[in-house]
């Protein structure tokens, strides 16, 4: 039996992203799957169909909510509708948003050091929060020589306010929190 969905459209810092939130978990607590184009969607079949639109550059799946990235050519009025009725309609069917051969983004590692694991922790307790509230998610990549990476994912790939947040905010708070940072930069899918 295919239950109900209640969709409702959320705005985000990005203005070229809008998150789309259903009444229940669409993809395991935790798991991320970020899909900058349509090859990268062909095993998630909602991301694959949502990129027929021309105008749709970026899907990304989290938790309750799919984000969708568009052209700055169009407006939100223009095709908000069509996209939350396009979901809706999918999620609706019951259909899984992902083919078998999806994996989830796994951050730790068997080499994770000491100060990774306290970095993680620190993007895990006060930084995702945020972030996912916002539409996306932020992905531990590495830490050497005083340099943190990260992967920005869904409405914060792209956003104009993405640089101040890193710098302002992630980038401030791991220095204060981890000596040995000297800096936080963001690496492109």
């Amino acid at each position: 039996m295919n239950q109900i969905t209640d969709l409702y459209v959320e705005s985000n810092p990005n203005p070229h992203s809008l998150k789309f939130v259903a009444n229940h978990l669409l993809v395991p607590e935790g798991e991320v799957y970020d899909f900058p184009d349509a090859e990268a969607a062909k095993n998630a079949p909602l991301a694959f169909e949502l990129f027929q639109y021309d105008f749709v550059k970026r899907v990304f799946y989290m938790n309750n909510f799919v984000t969708v990235t568009k052209s700055p050519e169009v407006n939100w009025e223009e095709i908000r509708g069509t996209i939350k009725n396009h979901i809706k309609n999918y999620l609706e069917t019951g259909r899984s948003l992902l083919d078998n051969k999806n994996e989830t983004v796994k951050e730790e590692t068997a080499s994770s050091t000491e100060i990774d694991m306290k970095i993680i922790a620190i993007l895990d307790e006060y930084i995702k929060p945020a972030v996912e509230m916002d539409g996306g998610a932020i992905q531990y990549q590495s830490f050497e020589n005083g340099i943190v990476k990260v992967q920005l994912q869904g409405s914060c790939s792209g956003c104009p306010s993405s640089l101040l947040t890193l710098k302002a905010g992630i980038e401030n708070l791991l220095k204060m929190m981890v000596p040995e940072v000297k800096a936080v930069e963001a690496e492109e899918m």
